[in-house]
């Protein structure tokens, strides 16, 4: 019922985008304003997220480790596991935000004849790094239309991801692989007991919006019926990029509804789960060395207090615990 919510949700916003622009014929709107709405709201949404969590005292170093810490010279220790020194935490934040080090690490529990069996969940690793690396290379491809020449590298990692040679129009590896792994996440938190009871309409709304992304995406390049006009996209995407947008004529309702979820993805991001992005930068069980029997951290808000001794405080109300005959250290 949560992710029916969110579906229908999305499909309301989708045929308000399809009557604004096909209907009122809204395109400044959709092409022009909510971008830009979007956008400074993206900026500005995750400045304040990430300076609320700068602000949030750390006095200690909480350090999540499942390793050898660094003791004695004939102790190994786990390196990037309980990282002792930067070279360490850059280490195992990388293995972290490239990998899913720690995903891959994870396990799930599942009751076999009346016992709890422990396994590995090394799908769910795969389709988190297969989807992640998969949106951030064809975010990368999609640089082209922002950027006019396109740099040198979009050309290679175009070549690359079209290497098969699938079809006219050239069929990119991720564009199935994206969709594949959104798709596996879905059924996952629908089939899944566990997950689909602690999932809410907030974990489905962002999985359908990035599908519907990638199914408009998908749409524009493969089916003919689809097509939109690639020079009037890249004159309105460079116009919006100069802070001189132009709405050129007949790009095409299919790429209006394309640019208004990605809005709607970018006006969302800093109030939801996605914001994990910036999080794990942030989160001091990562980035944090773990050196506390090697050096002694002391709370820089440790400040002096002025404190109230029992004794104090039983003078201070003798009387009144006289008159509740209650037990008092002395008469």
């Amino acid at each position: 019922m949560k992710g029916l919510y969110a579906f229908f949700s999305l499909l309301l916003l989708i045929a308000v985008a399809l009557i604004g622009v096909q209907v009122v014929k809204w395109h400044f709107l959709f092409g022009v304003v909510i971008p830009y709405t979007a956008f400074a709201i993206f900026i500005l949404g995750i400045i304040y997220r990430v300076i609320k969590w700068a602000k949030s005292p750390v006095p200690f170093r909480i350090t999540t480790t499942c390793g050898q810490q660094k003791t004695h010279p004939w102790i190994n220790s786990s390196y990037f596991d309980n990282p002792h020194n930067l070279i360490g935490v850059l280490g195992r934040m990388a293995l972290e935000i490239l990998f899913f080090r720690s995903l891959f690490r994870n396990t799930k529990a599942d009751i076999h004849d009346g016992k709890i069996v422990y396994g590995g969940n090394k799908w769910l690793w795969l389709g988190g790094l297969a989807f992640h690396w998969t949106f951030l290379i064809v975010l990368v491809r999609h640089f082209r239309f922002f950027m006019e020449p396109a740099p040198f590298f979009v050309g290679w990692i175009q070549n690359l991801d079209g290497i098969m040679q699938v079809g006219i129009p050239v069929l990119y590896m991720t564009d199935v692989v994206f969709l594949g792994a959104l798709t596996y996440l879905f059924f996952r938190r629908v089939i899944v007991p566990q997950v689909r009871y602690i999932s809410l309409a907030g974990d489905y709304f962002p999985l359908f919006l990035i599908m519907a992304i990638g199914t408009t995406g998908v749409l524009m390049r493969y089916v003919p019926s689809m097509k939109v006009d690639i020079n009037g996209i890249k004159q309105l995407t460079l116009g919006l990029l100069s802070f001189g947008p132009i709405v050129p004529e007949g790009i095409g309702a299919t790429f209006f509804i394309h640019l208004f979820l990605v809005s709607l993805l970018l006006a969302y991001f800093p109030a939801s789960k996605l914001m994990h992005m910036g999080g794990v930068f942030l989160s001091p069980t990562r980035n944090l060395a773990n050196n506390n029997r090697a050096r002694r951290h002391v709370n820089p808000w440790d400040y002096p207090v002025e404190g109230h001794s029992y004794m104090e405080w039983e003078d201070e109300f003798r009387e009144l615990m006289k008159a509740a005959d209650m037990p008092l250290e002395k008469e």
